[in-house]
Parts: structure tokens; C-alpha cells; sequence
């Protein structure tokens, strides 16, 4: 290892393995912390860990304020170059998330144990099953489990689902479909009053975020709803549309006014043909008339700036 770099995959493995089984005889050590699965692509067969994997790592204890807020316990584990807090990728814990020496990422999911109990007890909510089936439901390798408590938790997920869609219903795909015809208006209006950044965030953000949606059903609507989009556009080069990769080339924006505008105009012209095929596959109404309004008042305000 050189500058703190990792040379090849062999070496990162190395690390990784090391840093782990540090954190295991630290835990155990822990009576607060009862439980810990790796999850993520090094616990998963399908697209499994390449030499750029991150290390995720649940954590199961009695005392999660602790390791949000304070961070000296790191050093039980090996050697932080950085580490700050965020929430987790479903936005209803918190997580630590770390950088050790030799650019190993590793985050830590920092749950409560009566949350846990809970979900064995009462069972998962309908709401948060999908959310449960994309963290474990595609590999977990279980590092601790003190009181048995994980073993109950994975006849649970054993059970559930991993279809990551659910057909939506008409209302939900005009939900959908207006927010982001309203968005072109909204992100048309920044660029004249020349807010760039703003303007940009809204093109390739926000309203990226009701395209992938989109992009997720319409896949689905095509090839049925068992059929794996993943989540958060992981992979999504292997289970798009051709017509949708062939699209997204052109609907992602430098940082200025022209090509904001350019980008922008792709992207609206992507999601109308995804959305129009959605919904034609789907048997739903789709608001033409009011796209194909808001389109036109788009292109004459962005020709005149």
C-alpha cells in the first residue's frame, strides 16, 4: 500500500477481511451491541463485490445514540481518515459512514434493537417491505447475532417479495407524470431568470428522479413485474429500455444556459415517450393535450432567452 492507496483487488480483500474481523472481537466485547450483518454487494452473489466495493454493515444495539455521536470508537477498528453521519438509504435510521486508512469505505447502519424486536414481533409493514427485500433481500452474511434475534428476522425476509415495483395505479402514474410536466415549467422559468444552479438542479435531479421512476415501470410494464430493476437506477444499464439508455446520452446538461436548455428539452422528450409507452402498456389515460401545452410554452420561452 502506497499514499494510503490500495494496489489490486487481493489486497483490498485483505483489508476488508482484516478490518472485519477486527470489528467482530471488538463487538463482541460490546453488551450493548447484540447483532451485525454485512449486507450489499459483499454479501451478494448477483453482482457481487468488485475492488471499488464499499463494506456495509448493519449494526444491531441497545445504545445507538453512542455511535452517532461520537466517533472515538472507530479506532477499535482501524484507522479513520474521515468519518461523518447521514441517514440511511431508506431515511428512517442513521448511519456512520467512514473512510479508513487505505480508502476503505465502510458504513456502518446504526439501528436499535427494540426496532428489530419489533419487526419480528409485529412482522413488516406492507410499506416497508420492498425497502426490507432491496437491503437483505439479495445477500446478508450475518457477523454476530447475540441473541438470536437476526435468525427470526430472516424467516421474515425469507418471505418477503423482491419484486422492487408494484404496478401503480392511474392516480399514482398522473401523480407522477404531473409533477414532472410541472417541473418544466418550474425548472423553464429559472433559466429566465437566469438561476443556473437552481435551474440545473431541477433538470438533472429532481426531475431525473421522476424519469428513473418512470424508466422503472415502464421496464416493468414491458417485461412484467418479477422483472428486477434494482433500486436508485443500480445496474440500470442492464435493464433499461435501448430506447431509454440511447436517450439518457443526451438528457444530462454541462453548466451553462445552452446546453441547460438542450439537456432540459431532452429530458422531457425522454420521459414523454417512456411515460406515453407506460401508460399504453398500463391501459391508463396519459394528459397529452396538457404536455404537449406546457411543451410548447417550454420551447417559446427558451427560444426567446
Amino acid at each position: 500500500m502506497e499514499g494510503g492507496f490500495v494496489k489490486n483487488k487481493s489486497e483490498t480483500e485483505r483489508l476488508y477481511k482484516q478490518l472485519v474481523k477486527r470489528f467482530v472481537r471488538w463487538a463482541n466485547t460490546r453488551s450493548d451491541i447484540r447483532g451485525a450483518i454485512i449486507v450489499g454487494s459483499r454479501a451478494r452473489v448477483d453482482h457481487p463485490a468488485d475492488e471499488w466495493a464499499d463494506l456495509d454493515v448493519i449494526v444491531i444495539t441497545m445504545d445507538p445514540e453512542y455511535y452517532l455521536a461520537t466517533n472515538d470508537w472507530l479506532e477499535n477498528i482501524g484507522s479513520p481518515l474521515l468519518t461523518f453521519v447521514e441517514p440511511t438509504a431508506a431515511g428512517d435510521e442513521m448511519e456512520r459512514r467512514v473512510l479508513f486508512e487505505g480508502m476503505l469505505d465502510v458504513d456502518f447502519s446504526i439501528i436499535p434493537k427494540e426496532k428489530v424486536q419489533q419487526l419480528v414481533q409485529v412482522g413488516i409493514p406492507p410499506q416497508i417491505k420492498a425497502q426490507i427485500a432491496n437491503v437483505f433481500g439479495r445477500g446478508m452474511f450475518v457477523l454476530l447475532d447475540k441473541d438470536g434475534t437476526i435468525a427470526q428476522l430472516q424467516g421474515f425476509i425469507s418471505a418477503t417479495e423482491m419484486s422492487t415495483h408494484r404496478r401503480p395505479s392511474q392516480q399514482k402514474f398522473l401523480e407522477v407524470v404531473n409533477d414532472f410536466i410541472y417541473h418544466s415549467v418550474w425548472t423553464t422559468i429559472k433559466l429566465c431568470r437566469g438561476e443556473l444552479w437552481t435551474a440545473k438542479e431541477c433538470s438533472d435531479a429532481y426531475m431525473k428522479r421522476l424519469l428513473l421512476q418512470m424508466i422503472e415501470w415502464h421496464a416493468s410494464a414491458i417485461r412484467g413485474w418479477n422483472y428486477d430493476t434494482w433500486f436508485k437506477g443500480r445496474f440500470l444499464e442492464e435493464w433499461a429500455d435501448p430506447m431509454v439508455l440511447k436517450g439518457l446520452q443526451n438528457s444530462f446538461a454541462q453548466y451553462n444556459e445552452e446546453d441547460i436548455k438542450r439537456g432540459l428539452l431532452a429530458t422531457i422528450d425522454l420521459f414523454r415517450r417512456t411515460a406515453m409507452e407506460t401508460a399504453e402498456r398500463l391501459g391508463y389515460s396519459y394528459p397529452i393535450e396538457a404536455d404537449e401545452c406546457v411543451t410548447e410554452w417550454v420551447r417559446k420561452r427558451l427560444s426567446e432567452k
